[in-house]
């Protein structure tokens, strides 16, 4: 027999509002995570821009018809049931050590909103730039090593790839100048000046900020005096500035990744990473293929074969790969058939990617899509599931809250889910 209790209606009123409440702190209180340093101590961002096609790289439709599958073969892996492009043969090798994710989906057919949503995990937004994956990283973690947090090689490749509303003092570092060049030299990392001089300028620079901070209280300003904090740290410690020098490879080594974009490009990122970079984007190529798309896939893909190859297998050599994630993206994909000028146009209801290391499965490939590419089938990843992913093996809650212009609480990513199956 239950016992009845009897609540008078202000009794009731008020326990419901404080009950309401203590749910609102408690949500309030989930929602302010402390990042912790995930699996992944560091992240390589292998941006293609233009958007690469599926069917001509990790997912070949082998039994479309011709209009749809295209006049590219397809090879087998080194895991069984597993094929790519047939001008992928090195990248085939080290299939056992990647995730292949052939079920990516979004709704942004135009360059510029793909990008955005790929480097933010949000879509576009009028109202609001929201930071690139690699700026939150280095809000939530800083550098490390004297090495910046987050860097950006060539440049910075997009609009995207910046601070959004967060402070400038986590703006990328970008190089300045393409490690494949002979004349290569990273913009603003030596200055030729005495330890004497160095030491004076610092100091100087130092009194300077103070007097602006007292009578200026502005982001700008201090953002300012982070950056020169932290390039006086790059400049002054001679084992972060050689994590730049790609002339201290060996020659085998350079060999190895190719002596061309791709391969300086991502053995630079090697390099960074190893001397403590948290985040590095590169980006390599132009897959904007809609004219003549076999032709350029012939151009464009046998480097990153042959330096993406290079760079996991370095990577796992070094003991780096378990500890450094490696993504490959496009902003979207390519149609599912052939155009009338034997290209495909902007598709991005499927495309494809790849996570490798830092926690992340090998061997493995994650959703399907039909037969003729058009639809995903099993597993459709949308751009926050992924960007979450991301964020969970670095160690950080994609559902943390940062603050926006006018005091505005924003989650760093909206509505995502960690990919659960991809992780060891």
């Amino acid at each position: 027999m239950f016992n009845h209790i009897h609540i008078g209606r202000r009794a009731f009123l008020q326990t419901s509002i404080f009950a309401a409440a203590g749910i609102q702190f408690a949500n309030a209180e989930e929602k302010d995570y402390e990042s912790v340093e995930g699996k992944a101590k560091s992240t390589i961002f292998i941006y293609l821009p233009g958007g690469i096609s599926a069917q001509e790289s990790f997912d070949p439709k082998t039994v479309a018809p011709l209009e749809y599958r295209g006049s590219m073969k397809a090879i087998n892996t080194n895991v069984e049931g597993i094929q790519i492009n047939e001008r992928l043969p090195k990248v085939a090798q080290v299939m056992d050590k990647l995730t292949i994710i052939r079920s990516m989906t979004h709704g942004e057919a135009a360059h510029e909103r793909g990008t955005n949503s790929i480097f933010t995990g949000y879509k576009p937004s009028p109202a609001l730039q929201y930071p690139s994956i690699g700026s939150v990283v280095s809000h939530e973690f800083g550098s490390r090593n004297s090495v910046p947090g987050y860097i950006c090689l060539p440049e910075k490749p997009n609009e995207f790839a910046g601070t959004g509303y967060l402070s400038n003092a986590y703006a990328p570092f970008s190089l300045g100048s393409d490690p494949a060049s002979d004349s290569f030299k990273v913009r603003d990392l030596s200055i030729n000046v005495t330890e004497e001089h160095f030491t004076r300028r610092k100091n100087l620079l130092s009194i300077v900020n103070k007097n602006l901070r007292s009578k200026i209280s502005s982001d700008n300003v201090k953002a300012m005096d982070k950056f020169y904090e932290k390039a006086y740290d790059l400049v002054g410690n001679q084992t972060a500035q050689d994590a730049f020098d790609i002339e201290k490879e060996k020659p085998e080594v350079r060999d190895r990744y190719g002596r061309n974009q791709a391969g300086a490009r991502m053995l630079m990122s090697r390099r960074l990473v190893e001397g403590g970079a948290r985040f590095v984007t590169m980006t390599y190529g132009g897959w904007d293929m809609h004219q003549d798309i076999f032709k350029g896939i012939d151009t464009q893909i046998p480097p990153f074969d042959q330096a993406f190859a290079a760079l996991i297998q370095d990577l796992s050599e070094r003991g780096l790969l378990d500890s450094t994630l490696v993504c490959v993206i496009s902003e979207f994909g390519r149609t599912p058939k052939v155009n009338k000028d034997a290209g495909r146009d902007h598709y991005p209801k499927v495309f494809s990617s790849i996570l490798a290391g830092g926690g992340i499965k090998g061997g493995m490939t994650y959703g399907t899509t039909d037969a003729t590419g058009t639809e995903p089938e099993d597993n459709p990843v949308s751009i926050p599931h992924w960007a979450t992913t991301i964020y969970h093996q670095m160690g950080i809650n994609a559902d943390k809250k940062l603050m926006a212009p006018g005091d505005r609480p924003i989650g760093i990513v909206d509505d995502g889910e960690i990919i659960k199956d991809i992780i060891v």
